[in-house]
């Protein structure tokens, strides 16, 4: 096992809504997770309704997820936090995929086809390309690999309903499709994959501003190892917030209402780890790479 120097990231999320019905309900899910390598250190709350606020935590993906009825007019949340990320890495030769009996009861879920991620109509597209590669990390790998030689990363090209199969026909799609198609993929051939929310820190700017960012964890040799297959952040800055089956799981906002979207905005950036030394910019690393240890 590798392990690599702490990574802190500081980010701030704000969110505006019209809300045009009172008694309309929303879930956020915006707040950073906390797990043994991931270390929330500081974190700020704002909402401009004086409603009352519910926190959930997910015992099962560290997920936290923040409920309230808001009033009409104006809702506006903003989220702040500091997190340090503990990554560690691993050869890939070194990991091994892991046997169905031999999976704790936690990762069952993710073998099985979801509603965005239909691994059952993709196992003979999955089983022609990658079935007869070695059965570890280097073959997750190669699917990674060909979900984004295979697919264009375009803005506005899909929507939220937008399926794994439909992706692959397409061949065009932004990171949740990449996710998607990526995750049945590797369900097809027995590989439990789950879909994981974050931010998208180094991404090209010409991508647009900062945003949420879509990837992949797939479970080998008894850890969850991280996967981008669109390409465009990189994984050692990915701050978790959830994981679930895939996008449905994982929404940073699901709404209950007559209510608009007005805005939202991002900012993310690195972080000293000691008063006066310059922050450590997370950086690409070759190699299997996990921050979910648990």
């Amino acid at each position: 096992m590798v392990t690599f120097d702490p990574v802190r990231m500081q980010y701030q999320v704000d969110l505006r809504y019209q809300v045009n019905s009172p008694g309309s309900d929303f879930i956020f899910n915006v707040q950073a997770a906390r797990t043994r390598q991931q270390l929330v250190l500081w974190e700020s709350l704002t909402v401009n309704q004086g409603v009352q606020l519910q926190e959930h935590c997910d015992p099962a993906t560290s997920g936290r997820f923040l409920r309230l009825r808001a009033t009409s007019g104006e809702l506006a949340l903003r989220y702040a936090a500091l997190v340090e990320q503990r990554p560690v890495g691993e050869a890939p030769g070194n990991i091994p995929e892991t046997w169905i009996p031999d999976l704790p009861g936690e990762v069952l879920p993710y073998l099985y086809p979801s509603r965005f991620c239909e691994s059952d109509l993709l196992a003979p597209v999955a089983l022609a390309h990658f079935g007869a590669l070695w059965q570890g990390y280097s073959r997750v790998e190669a699917i990674c690999a060909w979900v984004n030689t295979h697919v264009k990363f375009a803005s506005g090209s899909s929507c939220s309903t937008t399926t794994a199969s439909q992706t692959l026909a397409s061949g065009r799609g932004v990171c949740r499709d990449f996710a998607h198609l990526m995750i049945a993929l590797c369900r097809a051939l027995n590989i439990p994959a789950r879909f994981v929310t974050g931010f998208d820190y180094g991404a090209d700017p010409a991508l647009g501003p900062s945003d949420f960012h879509a990837y992949v964890e797939a479970y080998l040799g008894g850890r969850w190892y991280i996967f981008d297959p669109s390409g465009t952040a990189i994984p050692m800055g990915f701050m978790r917030l959830t994981s679930g089956r895939d996008a449905a799981d994982c929404a940073y906002a699901s709404i209950f209402g007559d209510v608009l979207p007005l805005s939202r905005t991002l900012q993310i950036s690195a972080a000293s780890t000691s008063p006066g030394l310059p922050a450590l910019e997370p950086y690409r690393v070759s190699g299997a790479i996990s921050t979910a240890v648990d």
